[in-house]
């Protein structure tokens, strides 16, 4: 199986900085299994913070803050 990576991945150096872009991100997709259970509790929290918020129970805050909170880190 490592031979066969090797092989693989010595092909895809030779290919074009495009050609490898399409490859990784075809081989990163692929990576990505959903799962319906994640994706329902997601989708409940979701709601569930949609529906704090229209009730006033939050407050939304602005990306900029947001993104300046995590900048300083």
């Amino acid at each position: 199986m490592i031979n066969t990576a090797n092989t693989i991945l010595d092909q895809a150096l030779e290919l074009s900085s495009t050609e490898r872009a399409v490859v990784a991100e075809k081989l990163l997709f692929s990576l990505d299994s959903p799962d319906s259970k994640i994706d329902a509790i997601w989708a409940n929290e979701a709601d569930s913070r949609v529906e704090a918020y229209n009730k006033g129970e939050i407050e939304a805050i602005s990306s900029e803050k947001v993104f300046a909170k995590y900048h300083k880190m």
